[in-house]
């Protein structure tokens, strides 16, 4: 079995650049073979010609180089704290500098507008790192009356992840960066001469960093000379195995990770709640977006997972109980790991579904059965990106 995605790699059609903005890494890995994506206004390599499944062992086994279309937004100013916890469905007072979190903009219904990570760049200066949607229209409606600036530090994000990324990272730095970065820490180092914003995050469910380059119209002295960046982090990961990957194999892994694609799996129709984001929304704390509506909904969860021994249930595939409908299919591939399809499944209504037996629409138009499971697939209390299990496969 292969990955789903490459079901649809040759479902293309031609569009202009001329409103999306192309990746400046982009010359440093294009290929014939290349398909594009987009995704916050940005192209994003969703193919690259390779094996979907050998890049993924990569990613496993070693460490692998993403181009990733995820758009940081700089808010910054004398307000900007106090901004952050009108937007954010979660305490950000504690937020220290050099620190990085999950968290999630809500509707004034309660619907979950966005979810992405906030750094604390310093004391008044946050960056938000979006996934899909249109942030920046939000953020200016609700900043009346906040002394705040809201910019774009044309950003862009290159991921290193797998087991040899710290390798690759400590020999991108002379060493700076080592065992004592923690998990979702961050903050400035010099990379071969370019001083950059480095996180330990990604959207692998791997042991990972996130480089952050910048481009020039931005209150950041210097602007990042891209490709140099890109050729120093695939030399410095020679020797230990780095390639570049394209979603293909990323996608796998984060399906079996549990990280969820806002817009793909889940929208403002649903609360984070019924997405089974609950533990990161402080009902407790005041004064956000969409507190009152979420202090009495429904808190069951309605996307969950589903395993299927034989095939790869089809993307917006229809769940069936006993002949009836009861939800679709988010995402899906086959899991090398597991040895089996795994997806994703949004309920139409929250019921005790967990480990029943249902029928889903598998990618070759049949049906087959699938168990309903909790999210993630494996390594639930995330031990990989942490750096506590460092068992390879």
């Amino acid at each position: 079995m292969t990955s789903s995605i490459h079901s649809d790699i040759k479902n293309t059609v031609r569009i202009s650049a001329r409103r999306y903005d192309q990746s400046p890494f982009y010359d440093c890995y294009a290929n014939e073979e290349t398909v594009l994506g987009v995704v916050a206004e940005r192209f994003y390599g969703v193919f690259n010609g390779e094996d979907a499944v050998e890049t993924y062992w990569n990613l496993r086994r070693k460490v692998v180089l993403y181009d990733v279309p995820e758009k940081p937004w700089q808010i910054e100013g004398p307000d900007a704290m106090a901004f952050m916890e009108k937007i954010f469905a979660r305490n950000i007072s504690t937020l220290k500098e050099g620190r990085g979190l999950y968290a999630i903009a809500c509707a004034h219904d309660g619907g979950t507008f966005m979810d992405g990570i906030l750094f604390r760049m310093a004391e008044d200066v946050f960056w938000y790192v979006q996934p899909d949607g249109h942030l920046l229209p939000w953020v200016m409606a609700l900043s009346e009356g906040f002394d705040v600036k809201i910019s774009d530090p044309l950003g862009r994000v290159l991921q290193i992840q797998g087991p040899n990324s710290l390798k690759v990272m400590s020999a991108l730095t002379d060493g700076v960066i080592d065992e004592s970065l923690k998990y979702f820490q961050s903050g400035y180092y010099d990379i071969k001469g370019q001083r950059l914003y480095v996180s330990r995050t990604g959207w692998t469910g791997e042991l990972g960093y996130e480089i952050y380059s910048v481009g020039t119209d931005t209150s950041i002295d210097t602007k990042t000379d891209h490709h140099k960046l890109f050729y120093d982090v695939m030399e410095a990961g020679k020797e230990h195995g780095i390639v570049y990957g394209s979603m293909a194999s990323m996608e796998i892994r984060r399906i079996e990770a549990g990280i969820l694609d806002n817009l793909t799996d889940f929208d403002h129709t649903m609360t984070p709640f019924a997405a089974g984001l609950g533990p990161f929304i402080h009902t407790d704390k005041e004064g956000y977006v969409g507190r009152a509506a979420l202090q009495g909904a429904d808190t069951r969860v309605r996307l969950l997972g589903l395993v299927c021994k034989t095939a790869v249930p089809g993307y917006r595939g229809e769940v069936s109980e006993d002949g009836t409908r009861v939800g679709h299919v988010t995402a899906s591939t086959w899991s090398p790991t597991l040895d089996c399809g795994v997806a994703y499944v949004r309920f139409d209504e929250p019921s005790d579904w967990i480990g029943k037996t249902l029928t889903v629409v598998t990618e070759d138009g049949t049906t087959a059965d699938c168990e309903v499971v909790t999210l993630p697939f494996y390594d639930k209390e995330k031990k990989i990106p942490r750096g506590l299990d460092k068992t390879i496969p």
